[in-house]
């Protein structure tokens, strides 16, 4: 039982860094740059809008191949998305 609050301690620190929340902000800021809504970018990305929804307001983590996916939708360089 101890484990697991602990480990839900650190996942919760992980998830919420100021460099996921600067992430996800930025991937927020890129949609909207390119004019989509989060529909239109879940339709085009295969996924629901509520997974788009979940990775803006910081709820879900996305890995690397992810984040490139959403570059090419968005047509920005990586480095956008990265501090």
């Amino acid at each position: 039982m101890e484990y697991s609050m602990e480990y839900n301690k650190l996942m919760d620190k992980l998830i919420y860094s100021k460099d996921h929340k600067f992430l996800a902000e930025q991937l927020k800021k890129a949609r909207i740059e390119a004019g989509f809504d989060q529909v239109q970018v879940a339709e085009k990305l295969s996924k629901t809008q509520s997974y788009v929804s979940k990775i803006e307001s910081g709820q879900r983590k996305i890995d690397i191949v992810q984040l490139k996916e959403f570059a090419k939708v968005y047509k920005k360089d990586l480095n956008f998305f990265i501090k």
